[in-house]
């Protein structure tokens, strides 16, 4: 095609992969995509014989499945803080992840206010996210925010508050969890975390 050979095109096809990984702002995607651009180069620097190509990038291979078997089998510590709305540190945090928040959750208005709960989520005791939330009627939680930033976006942080702690939020007396999202990306992640959807847009969870 175009005049290009089939190892020419999986030489390209590395280089993208490559290219791609360091757009990445979560460091475990950084690693996946890195890996596989590597591979694809290793074999194309191990097809065209060049030597050179081929060592470099396979210590690179190795370099990436050393930190990739790190971090899935290192044991995040994760903690729930409790501030409220109107911390000085929770709304320097919202005033700085603006964009992001705005483009995760379209047209969200922080609105610190003694009705609504405000957690900090820690992951190895560095900020990973915010979970905003306030109560609906007796025992409904409705959340407003869960945000994660980008360099911790792998689930792990959510799995931990809405999945492996829901005690916390029972004890607190609620028995269900209902969140209104447009995202795509949010609808996938919160069917991770349990939820089911009830319409278009809504999606709630009964706390065991």
């Amino acid at each position: 095609m175009f005049g290009i050979s089939i190892i020419e095109w999986v030489g390209y096809m590395g280089s993208a992969l490559v290219a791609i990984s360091l757009t990445m702002s979560s460091i475990v995607k950084l690693r996946w995509f890195n890996l596989a651009g590597s591979i694809i180069f290793a074999i194309y620097g191990f097809v065209i014989d060049a030597l050179p190509v081929l060592g470099v990038n396979g210590l690179i291979i190795l370099v990436n499945i050393f930190y990739l078997i790190r971090m899935y089998s290192q044991k995040d510590y994760f903690e729930i803080l409790e501030v409220k709305t109107d911390s000085t540190y929770l709304q320097a945090f919202m005033k700085f992840y603006a964009k992001e928040i705005e483009k995760d959750y379209p047209g969200f208005q922080f609105e610190p206010g003694s009705d609504r709960l405000s957690y900090l989520v820690l992951r190895n005791m560095a900020v990973a996210g915010v979970f905003l939330a306030h109560r609906h009627e007796v025992s409904t939680l409705i959340i407003d925010l869960d945000f994660v930033i980008p360099q911790y976006g792998d689930f792990k942080p959510g799995k931990f508050l809405l999945v492996e702690n829901q005690k916390f939020f029972t004890d607190k007396g609620y028995d269900k969890m209902c969140v209104r999202i447009g995202h795509k990306k949010y609808q996938r992640y919160f069917k991770k975390m349990g939820f089911t959807k009830q319409d278009e847009t809504i999606y709630t969870k009964k706390l065991n």
